[in-house]
């Protein structure tokens, strides 16, 4: 929901696809410059104590950005001022993710078998895809027909209903290896145990570059404006579109895992995914549009569910955080630094053609890839 108020508000102040862009670097930022030192001090430390530090911090830069996209900021800050501290919750955000993402990553692995993994990395990601459908319907028609007042009001009031599934969680300490090393050997071993690994390798630079360049998501508020010419209502279903196909897809690879030939068919998903981004570029009917994106967020969540059990499945125990946080990095390149790109990309060549440029890049991503990585090409989770 926070993320289709500030979007569009940030669009109605400036109508400038660049701002939208800024939004996704100010998230990456903190997300890829503190992930290691805090994917670190995640497997140091107790796991929900984690969760709730940044739990409380996303809930504080909410309560403020609640309050800067309302009207009367813009006469009191000036747009200038607005835009900048909107982007200063954002960095905050940032962070408090390169915290949440390591801890619930080794949440996660610590209370679920490890066969049945596969599965339940498709139910978690599913029910996050589920608010990634109702958030952004929900906030562009309360948007639409109540103001940016009330959607602020409800999504703070989501968060505070949110917060309190923390107290759910059970306690997980941190798991030593017994060895010890300098502080940089340590912080940094998730990610050299990453460049090792060609499988992880691989299927991390297979989603890092394909959402990088196929970032169509970060200027929707531009094709709904001027392509589509819809109103934050149509906004909402827009950006709800790819997560009821990652839905559809992580609800259905929740029973059927993808146990057989799943390098190929990860290599497959991301080429139609580069498919779909293609044709919703060139698409100029509002429904087709939806269908299309219900399509890229389809092939993007088996994408997803596969790359989150390979890390599951690959890496230690007390190395978890570590990686997790590494992971962080690549899927803050990919989303956020991406969002930038999209922007910049639609600033100076235009939407449309930027949007095809990505997707054109995304299948030379994946022929690369292919080459590149055999083992993970050759994958199969049930070996």
């Amino acid at each position: 929901m926070q993320a289709i108020v500030v979007a569009w508000r940030l669009y109605e102040l400036t109508k400038d696809p660049l701002i939208l862009g800024m939004v996704g670097l100010a998230e990456a930022l903190p997300a890829i410059g503190a992930a290691l030192p805090m994917g670190y001090l995640v497997d140091k430390i107790e796991k929900r104590r984690a969760i709730v530090v940044a739990t409380a911090l996303v809930f504080v830069s909410a309560c403020i950005t609640g309050l800067l996209v309302q009207p009367i900021s813009v006469g009191y800050f000036g747009i200038t001022a607005t835009v900048g501290l909107i982007l200063a919750m954002i960095i905050i955000n940032g962070f408090a993710r390169s915290i949440y993402s390591p801890a619930m990553f080794s949440m996660l692995a610590a209370i679920t078998p490890r066969d049945l993994l596969p599965s339940a990395t498709a139910v978690s990601s599913g029910f996050w895809q589920g608010a990634m459908v109702v958030g952004p319907m929900l906030a562009g028609i309360i948007y639409g027909q109540l103001g940016v007042l009330v959607a602020s009001i409800l999504v703070v009031a989501f968060m505070i209903v949110g917060a309190f599934g923390v107290i759910g969680l059970p306690i997980v300490q941190a798991v030593g290896d017994g060895t010890k090393g300098n502080l940089l050997a340590d912080v940094t071993q998730g990610l050299r145990f990453i460049i090792r690994n060609q499988v992880i390798l691989g299927a991390l630079s297979l989603d890092m570059l394909a959402v990088l360049f196929g970032g169509a998501v970060a200027i929707l508020p531009v094709f709904a404006d001027q392509i589509l010419h819809t109103d934050a209502s149509g906004l909402g279903v827009l950006r709800a579109a790819p997560s009821i196909g990652s839905v559809i897809m992580m609800a259905f690879l929740s029973v059927h895992p993808p146990s057989r030939n799943t390098g190929k068919k990860l290599l497959l998903a991301v080429t139609a995914f580069g498919i779909a981004t293609i044709g919703f570029a060139l698409s100029e009917t509002f429904w087709l549009s939806v269908g299309l994106l219900v399509l890229v967020g389809a092939f993007d969540g088996l994408s997803v569910v596969v790359r989150h059990t390979i890390l599951q499945l690959h890496t230690p125990e007390e190395m978890r955080g570590r990686v997790a946080a590494a992971n962080t990095m690549f899927i803050a390149s990919s989303n956020e630094v991406g969002s930038f790109e999209s922007g910049v990309a639609a600033r100076f060549l235009g939407a449309v053609p930027s949007v095809v440029f990505g997707g054109v890049m995304v299948l030379a991503v994946v022929i690369g890839i292919a080459v590149k990585a055999p083992k993970l090409r050759s994958l199969h989770f049930n070996e």
